[in-house]
């Protein structure tokens, strides 16, 4: 069932053209401004992987900057498939890694149980929270690291799958999901 749903939303996010991603992007982050989850102090946000057209999340850093919230990025290692979590500056490198995945080179390194909200790529999600992403692991992980009630907030271009998707026992649900017309809550 994941497979056939990665395949799925993978040609669905190929199939939209580059102004329609943006466009869809900004409706994300003006949505986003809806949640109750602005008094928080630090927030994880990814950065796109263009290439498998992720949504662009430069519209929510604009926000979280402007709010003057710290903001956090990671970095990724795939020898055991874990993330470095560092706090975004004016003087924060970038690369962007093998993969595609934009992330700080070093920095300053902020603890994963620091973190209050986590913005989460996903590739699919259904209407109970639960979630599909590519399949390594990496923010299942995370999450586990981070406080009990750090709000984990999916970012999607399309509405949820009506069946429930199988979930593992290391799979952690959405506490939400931001979506170009409206947000689900779960």
């Amino acid at each position: 069932m994941k497979q056939e749903l990665r395949k799925k939303y993978k040609a669905l996010r190929n199939a939209l053209k580059q102004d329609e991603q943006d466009e869809l992007s900004l409706a994300i982050a003006n949505q986003a401004l809806s949640l109750d989850i602005w008094d928080y102090d630090f927030y994880h946000i990814f950065l796109p992987i263009e290439r498998l057209r992720e949504i662009n999340t430069e519209f929510l850093l604009s926000i979280l900057a402007g709010k003057d919230k710290n903001i956090v990025l990671s970095s990724s290692n795939f020898k055991d498939s874990s993330m470095k979590h560092y706090l975004l500056t004016d003087s924060t490198k970038l690369i962007v890694n093998k993969y595609g995945i934009p992330e700080p080179a070093a920095g300053i390194e902020i603890p994963a149980i620091n973190i209050d909200v986590v913005f989460i790529p996903l590739l699919a999600y259904d209407q109970e929270g639960n979630r599909v992403g590519y399949g390594k692991g990496f923010y299942d992980r995370f999450l586990s690291q981070c406080k009990r009630d750090v709000v984990k907030v999916g970012l999607s271009f399309f509405e949820p799958e009506k069946e429930i998707i199988v979930k593992n026992s290391q799979d952690i649900a959405l506490n939400s999901c931001i979506t170009p017309k409206k947000v689900y809550h779960f």
